[in-house]
Parts: structure tokens; C-alpha cells; sequence
């Protein structure tokens, strides 16, 4: 842990892997190497007991950031459907009781959205990124990505929802879209990338 300038709080792989491009490819004199995940370290798990994404996701940074001495950066993130009033929100990971099974989770929510026509299925991908340092600064921002729900699953690349999330102005899933192309329009490439000159100006390089 000794070389790195940055942590991501998350233990999930397709997520480290997303962001570990993105806060590269924003913030200069960053290099992919710099950057190390939770899950390398021998950490307690957070308890992520907030009730907005950007609660939870100081939580995850915070904890990490206290914990090793370097800076931390963390993301909330989930699915909020129109209809649905917004959920299943800070539940999208566990919607279906079993926490990170993707398929359960989608499985249920098409079943739910089962009797929506399309022109009610809007829904949208939000993410709150966070930045905590070891000398206490905080810094938390938004990133959403619009688009509507698909009937049933299509494509084999993301995960969690992007199956069945068919993002405005595109003809295929966000699991048929590219990691680049993606990249460039998600929640988390938005929100990490108006994270990026905080992280550039309060971490050393």
C-alpha cells in the first residue's frame, strides 16, 4: 500500500475496474497503477446504512480514508425507476434480498415493471462520488445517466442492471455498449469525471 496515492472503496470488480479507467483518464499524472482497491486491503466492511447515495458513499471513503492514511474516493450507486418512486434506489444492489446477485435483482424488477407500457418504463442511473482525505476534507458530487428499461435482458458486458437499461439516444443496452462507450456516458463517468479536479488539486501525484 506503500506506493499508493489513492484508494477506490469498493470491492466490487466490474465497478474497480470502471473507475479505475475513468479516474486515470481524468485526473493528469494519475496512473492506473497509482490507484489500489479496498479489496486489496484487510479492511471491516462499512456498513452502508445512509439513506441517500451520497450519505452512503462518504461512508465507504471516509472509513477508508481513516483507516490507511490515504486519500479515498467511493461511489453509491443504483437504479431509480419513475414509477417506481424512485426505487429500487440505495436498494438496487440487494432489491431482490440476495446483496450483488444481478440476475435476481433484474429478474425481480422486470417482473414488477411487467404490465408497464413503455412510455412509463423511464428510469434513470444515479451515482454519487466521493472524495475523503486523511486530514478530514470531503467533497461528494452527482452523475446521472437518463434512459428507459428494456422488457428483458440483453447484451453480456457491464453488470449489475445494464441489461435492461437502454440509455437515451441509443439503440443498445448498456450491457451491448463498449467499456469506452460506456465510459463516456454513464452516472459514474459523469460523476467521477466533475470529481476529477478536486482529486487532481487535494492529492499529491
Amino acid at each position: 500500500m506503500s506506493s499508493a496515492k489513492l484508494i477506490i472503496a469498493t470491492n466490487n470488480q466490474g465497478k474497480l475496474t470502471e473507475l479505475r479507467t475513468i479516474v486515470a483518464g481524468h485526473v493528469a499524472g494519475l496512473e492506473s497503477h497509482d490507484i489500489i482497491s479496498a479489496a486489496e486491503l484487510d479492511l471491516p466492511d462499512v456498513i452502508e446504512d445512509g439513506v441517500t447515495f451520497a450519505d452512503n458513499a462518504l461512508l465507504k471513503a471516509r472509513a477508508v480514508a481513516q483507516a490507511t492514511g490515504v486519500a479515498a474516493v467511493a461511489d453509491d450507486s443504483g437504479l431509480a425507476v419513475g414509477i417506481m418512486g424512485g426505487a429500487p434506489g440505495i436498494f438496487s444492489a440487494r432489491w431482490s434480498g440476495q446483496h450483488g446477485n444481478d440476475n435476481a435483482n433484474t429478474d425481480l424488477l422486470l417482473a414488477q415493471l411487467g404490465d408497464i407500457a413503455p412510455a412509463h418504463r423511464g428510469a434513470q442511473f444515479v451515482c454519487a462520488a466521493a472524495l475523503v482525505t486523511p486530514e478530514g476534507f470531503e467533497h461528494v458530487v452527482e452523475g446521472v445517466m437518463k434512459g428507459t428499461l428494456l422488457t428483458e435482458p440483453r447484451g453480456s458486458g457491464g453488470f449489475g442492471y445494464d441489461p435492461i437499461f437502454l440509455p437515451h439516444g441509443e439503440t443498445r443496452s448498456a450491457a451491448e455498449l463498449s467499456a469506452e462507450e460506456k465510459n463516456a456516458i454513464s452516472h459514474r463517468a459523469k460523476a467521477f469525471g466533475a470529481l476529477a479536479p478536486v482529486i487532481a488539486e487535494r492529492v499529491e501525484f
